[in-house]
């Protein structure tokens, strides 16, 4: 039971990473769209452009810290987080098929790909077990 309250910390802890994270960097698309679309490999060009980075960067990346934050919150309810993994590894799917058209990315968005991969794939080797597997341990201990 200790260790799984330690592995249900440590996942709250890294959903709250990720809602810091995210925050930040919606506040710095915010603050220098022009320079993060840049280190994005992207021009920002008329409203359009503008509007679609801003909704990109700025409103997923605050929603993504919204639903971390939720999930830490309600760490009794793991899909909040299985839900946050999936819109973290989104991102990296979406590469990968664009890897396969034409390379992978590069730079800092290579470095930001493997963070996003680390986060997610670290919510989902986090989740705690089913409550009919923590029910059959129960059982078993109990025995």
């Amino acid at each position: 039971m200790a260790v799984s309250m330690f592995w249900a910390r440590q996942r709250i802890a890294l959903l709250k990473l990720i809602a810091i994270a995210s925050s930040l960097a919606a506040l710095a698309a915010m603050l220098d769209p022009d320079r993060v679309a840049s280190s994005m490999g992207m021009l920002l060009v008329g409203v359009n452009g503008y509007s679609q980075f801003y909704a990109i960067y700025v409103g997923v990346r605050l929603a993504t810290a919204g639903l971390a934050l939720l999930a830490a919150r309600h760490g009794d309810q793991p899909l909040l987080g299985d839900i946050t993994a999936l819109l973290l590894l989104a991102q990296p799917a979406g590469r990968f098929v664009a890897a396969l058209a034409i390379g992978l990315p590069q730079g800092f968005l290579l470095v930001v790909c493997g963070l996003e991969l680390l986060g997610g794939l670290g919510l989902l080797a986090l989740r705690p077990p089913t409550v009919e597997k923590r029910a059959d341990e129960l059982r078993h201990t109990k025995s």
